[in-house]
Formats: structure tokens, sequence, C-alpha cells
């Protein structure tokens, strides 16, 4: 039996994830080669140039004078938690197999429950939001799938009328005997 690619994918060691990650300017370094690949450019008059206010970690453009934060317009903003945390987080979020609940990454943190569930809300929703841009393409299998939810029943009378509109749509097949009922 040939192996699954897709479980054996070469993953990321929490030790050499630290190596990359363990400092504040390593994620800093990271998020802004991220948020501007080619260089720093002002969003509002497009300049390349800039000075670094580090009494406030902002970025001000040197020719409208415009001050923009790294985190601004992102998952991080408004968050008083340590970029080495956000990061830590989305590392624990995206390499549990299983999934990982929001007590469980409260306690891989050390933070409190309440950080810990809007932190793993926000980068679900970002991760989700990344992934149904993707397309589904050639044969989609599933396994044990519920579409919709709970139908909603107006009264018995429409639930028993229609469990007897399914019966009689719906064929029975016994030892190579096909039944209909009418």
């Amino acid at each position: 039996m040939p192996k699954n690619k897709i479980q054996f994918q070469k993953g990321l060691s929490l030790q050499s994830f630290l190596h990359s990650y363990g400092t504040e300017e390593d994620c800093r370094d990271r998020l802004f080669k991220m948020r501007w690949p080619s260089g720093f450019s002002c969003p509002q008059c497009g300049c390349s140039r800039y000075y670094f206010v580090t009494t406030r970690n902002l970025y001000q453009c040197t020719m409208c004078k415009h001050q923009t934060s790294l985190i601004s317009g992102t998952i991080f903003e408004s968050s008083k938690l340590p970029l080495t945390t956000w990061f830590l987080a989305i590392y624990f979020i995206t390499q549990s197999k299983d999934g990982l609940s929001g007590l469980h990454l409260r306690r891989l943190l050390g933070i409190s429950v309440n950080a810990a569930f809007k932190m793993k809300q926000k980068i679900q929703h970002v991760m989700k939001s990344a992934d149904d841009s993707l397309r589904l393409e050639n044969l989609v299998e599933l396994d044990d799938v519920y579409w919709g939810g709970k139908k909603k029943v107006v009264s018995e009378a429409v639930e028993h009328q229609e469990k007897l509109h399914f019966l009689q749509q719906s064929p029975i097949t016994r030892k190579d005997t096909q039944y209909t009922c009418v």
C-alpha cells in the first residue's frame, strides 16, 4: 500500500521553530518580509523610504510623514500579546493533527482563557479564508459528512408526508431483487 503524501510530509519541529522564531526580532523580521516582500511601501503615498520610530514601533514615511505599524491590518492588530506568542500559537494550531482546544492553548502559552479563545478564533478564521479561496478539482471523496443541519419541521403532518414521499421514491434492494414502495 502506498504511503499517504499528506501524512508523511516534512513538518517543522518545535526546536527548529524556536530557532527561527524564538525572539521578537525574528518574528518582526519575518512579518516585515511577508507584509512588504519588495521592501517598505507607504500605504499613503507609496514611497519606499522610511524612518523607524523605536519608542512606538512605527514606520514613518520620509515623504508624507504617515506612520504605520507592522501589525496594522493583520490579526495581530489590537493585541497586547508579543508576536512570539502569536507565532507559537500559529505553530501549535497548524501542527496539531486532532485540533487544539482553547484551554489547552492557554496552558501551552501561559495566557488567559479569553485571550487564547480569541487568538484561536482569529487564526482559524484566517486559515478558513485562505482555504476558501482554493477550488477543489478532480475527484472529491467525502466520508461521514453532514450537509446543512437539522431540518426545521412546521408540523408532524408535514414531517409524516415528507417521510412517505421519500419512501415512495426510494427503491429497496434485497438479494438481487429490487422493490419500490407504492
